[in-house]
This record gives structure tokens, sequence and C-alpha cells, in this order.
């Protein structure tokens, strides 16, 4: 696997990976950016929601639960002093359906955080995840 950046102008880049897509990165006017961009530890969150998202909705989908809509949201405290590294994150899985079983979505969190999600056992390392679950009856 492997990915790089591309300078564009002040602190403005382009990333790109094997997948062949790209992805625009900048920072803050106050620090020098042009607010044109993801924030690179914002990719780092949307990361691990998208690699656990994919297993939870696909354990789902083998349980045969009849999911109507998913989200999962990533929270993520980060220290005062730099490199103001990720203290604390939590995840939120909203999942909305119908007679969504609680059992099913709570062991698909677990065999994503303890199994299959790459991205949360690589940051759970470095900083406690919280899990949280919202289930939603679909109307």
């Amino acid at each position: 696997m492997e990915a790089q950046v591309h300078w564009h102008q002040r602190l403005a880049f382009s990333g790109t990976a094997g997948s062949g897509f790209e992805v625009p990165l900048d920072s803050t006017p106050d620090v020098g950016g042009d607010n044109s961009g993801f924030r690179p530890t914002e990719l780092v969150l949307i990361g691990l929601a998208g690699c656990t998202a994919m297993d939870v909705i696909s354990i789902l989908q083998k349980k045969r639960q009849e999911v109507t809509d998913f989200d999962v949201k990533t929270y993520a405290d980060r220290s005062t002093e730099h490199p103001k590294v990720f203290t604390h994150i939590t995840i939120e899985y909203t999942v909305t359906g119908h007679n969504i079983d609680p059992a099913a979505v709570e062991r698909a969190v677990q065999l994503s955080s303890e199994r299959y999600c790459t991205v949360s056992a690589m940051l759970a390392k470095a900083a406690p995840i919280e899990h949280k679950i919202v289930i939603k009856e679909a109307v």
C-alpha cells in the first residue's frame, strides 16, 4: 500500500493512493492555509469511521438485519500540546431499521473493534476508543 501528496500552494495539497482517487488537503488561514480541503487528522477520523462502518454493515447484512439507514460518527479529543495527538476517541453508530436486534449490533461492533478494523486496531494503540450504539426503529 502506498499514498502520496502533491503540493499546490501555501498549505494546499492533493492526496492520492493506489485506488486512484484524489482528496484535497489544506489547513486554516490562521496557520497559513486557505481552508480548501480536509485536515489530515480529519481524514484519520474519516478512515476510522469508514473502516468500522464497512465491517459493521457487512456483518449486520450477514445477520439478516433489516437496516434502512446507517451512520457512524467519530469524535476525538486532542492534547493541547504539540503534536496534539488524539487522547480519546468515541465512535457512535446509529442504526435505523425494522426490528433491529441490539445484540446483533453489539456483536458487529465488537467484531469490528477486536478483529476486523485495521484503522481501529492502529488507533487503539495511541488512544482509548469508546463505542456508543443508537438503534432507531424505521417508520
